[in-house]
């Protein structure tokens, strides 16, 4: 399958310099960064450095290095907010959203952090 990457969407955009982030972790192939609308005490946006547009995309296309380094930067997130359960944290909640029905807003791949209180259920039973 091919994927368009667009080089103006907003993640793009922030890994030139054009817009300012509030930076929680760089690596060689990984920037993590508040998220601007936190739906969460904490709410961080990790995002791999290639242009990639969802996570199939960076499965099928990116290096070794890329995805270890991605993985690894976002447990190292978890671990610099402080909700990895296992180091006294209460939890957390990764989503990586992909395409239309996964509603997909900023065709870049990027995984939400989301933690710091009570989340409930992601998903319910619809009729």
């Amino acid at each position: 399958m091919a994927y368009e990457y667009d080089e103006q969407n907003i993640f793009a955009r922030i890994l030139r310099g054009e817009i300012p982030n509030n930076t929680v972790l760089e690596t060689e192939h990984t920037l993590a960064f508040r998220d601007t609308t936190p739906q969460a005490p904490d709410h961080v946006l990790v995002i791999p450095k290639g242009p990639y547009v969802n996570f199939d995309h960076f499965s099928d296309a990116a290096s070794p290095e890329e995805i270890v380094d991605f993985i690894r930067a976002v447990g190292e997130v978890c671990r610099l907010l402080g909700v990895k359960p296992g180091e006294g944290g209460e939890g957390y909640r990764i989503i990586s959203n992909s395409g239309k029905n996964g509603v997909q807003e900023v065709p870049h791949l990027h995984v939400h952090i989301v933690g710091g209180r009570w989340l409930g259920r992601i998903l319910t039973k619809t009729p």
